[in-house]
């Protein structure tokens, strides 16, 4: 890893040939990193020391935004060599994000094989498993013996993503069996691979959702899983560092999501105009949300001036039930994200929130009781009762919604993360206030007549 002295000792070199020999001797991922954090002006100049194949491995390292900068800034033949050389699926991430009219360019300069393989990897759905594998795997058919085996692996797949595991194919081209590179040199050379290959394959179609494909490699410890299409045909694999991006995007999307951030896929250092254009439209719903939590206050601000110390304690029962509602909440999308439940456990889940709201409300409405009887004045004391009963009720209501919104969401297949904190937060603060002044409206009434 590049340090923070690393980083001081390369802008401190003033030899453009040093730094040439510096940067070729880091590993592409600091060097993609420098190149981050050097300033726009600066950028095309350092990539521009990287030899070929180095400056191909830091290319794939770079955030989209970077890519795109090069790519204005670098001549075309350059341009070209760099995109002709990535692999198929990271060459597709990144024409993901440019502009249609410099995609239709590079594609056309492309070779043949590779425009193929790009333009099938595109053809899928974004978010599915052949959106995000790769055409470079290693397969043998079912008839060879494990001294052709190897044979064919030296000769042609030495530059494929991995070769640890090599998939079986009949004369179809259909998945029939897998085998790992450890069978292959551990067998003897005259063995069928028919006879040492496995044919419980755990695989994945082209329409599998991305976040199962992640999920089926880490049930089963693999470290690439092979994409079939719906003839079962084998058509790409994905790997582990695939899954380690596809987890961290969906953790990422969920977490953002959770937050009210349009789209999940907002970076700590987008622009400013990215991060404005990915807040403020949640943020101006909100304000509209709030417009009916507050129509339900606004009919009983003659009970509030009766009994002043309501505006001390409806922001404290407020904000508790919704923290509470947040709890559920977030436990519950990050349980179905990972795959740890599924909405045939909701009543498991629900029945373990209840319980645990129970004890939750027991102790807020016995905190809030004991505040609101510090703060009302002596006539009014009877509040601090209609506060901690509505407490109580509310944080019970909070964690069953957190709960239920979710897995209703996932059961029918829409992302559970849509049930944003601040949307589930404001229903229960309308909820809340409109139950709580109610109550104290009917108090009120009770406590004049008598």
């Amino acid at each position: 890893m590049l340090t923070q002295e690393g980083r001081v000792a390369l802008a401190d070199i003033g030899d453009l040939n040093q730094l040439k020999s510096e940067l070729n001797g880091l590993p592409a991922v600091d060097v993609g990193d420098y190149i981050v954090e050097l300033p726009p002006e600066k950028r095309a100049i350092a990539f521009r020391l990287l030899k070929k194949d180095p400056a191909i491995d830091v290319f794939e390292y770079l955030p989209p935004e970077v890519q795109e900068e090069l790519i204005n800034s670098l001549h075309d033949n350059q341009v070209v060599q760099i995109v002709e050389a990535m692999r198929p699926d990271d060459r597709a991430e990144l024409f993901d994000e440019l502009p249609a009219g410099v995609v239709r360019r590079l594609l056309q300069q492309l070779s043949a094989s590779e425009r193929q393989a790009t333009a099938r990897i595109l053809g899928y759905p974004e978010g599915t498993a052949g959106r995000v594998m790769t055409t470079e795997y290693v397969w043998l058919r079912e008839g060879l013996t494990v001294g052709e085996a190897l044979s064919k692996i030296r000769l042609s797949d030495e530059d494929k993503e991995t070769i640890y595991y090599a998939y079986v194919t009949d004369n179809n081209r259909k998945l029939v069996r897998v085998v790992s590179l450890r069978q292959l040199l551990f067998s003897i050379p005259d063995a069928l691979i028919r006879d040492i290959a496995s044919d419980r394959v755990v695989k994945a179609t082209t329409e599998t959702p991305q976040e199962e494909v992640a999920q089926l490699m880490k049930r089963y410890d693999l470290i690439a899983v092979p994409v079939v299409d719906r003839e079962d045909r084998l058509v790409g694999i994905i790997t582990i560092d695939d899954v380690v991006d596809i987890l961290e995007e969906e953790a990422t999307e969920d977490i953002q999501k959770l937050a009210g951030v349009s789209g999940g896929d907002e970076a700590a250092l987008s622009p400013p105009h990215v991060t404005l254009r990915k807040r403020l439209p949640w943020l101006l719903a909100n304000i509209g949300l709030y417009i009916g939590a507050a129509s339900a206050i606004a009919p009983f601000q003659g009970v509030i001036s009766v009994v002043p110390v309501l505006a001390v304690i409806m922001p404290i029962l407020s904000n508790t039930s919704g923290n509470v509602a947040i709890q559920a909440l977030s436990v519950t999308v990050r349980g179905l994200g990972v795959g740890e439940v599924t909405p045939e456990d909701t009543l498991k889940i629900l029945r373990k929130e209840i319980l645990a709201g129970l004890g939750t409300a027991l102790a807020l409405s016995f905190a809030l009781g004991i505040l609101s009887l510090i703060w009302s004045p002596p006539n009014n004391r009877w509040v601090a009762l209609v506060a901690a009963m509505v407490m109580a009720v509310n944080v019970i209501v909070a964690a069953t919604l957190g709960t239920l919104l979710p897995m209703g969401l996932k059961r029918v297949n829409l992302d559970p993360a849509l049930i944003s904190g601040p949307l589930l937060t404001t229903m229960l603060d309308a909820v809340g206030f409109l139950t709580f002044l109610s109550l104290i409206s009917v108090a009120l009434r009770v406590v004049d007549h008598n």
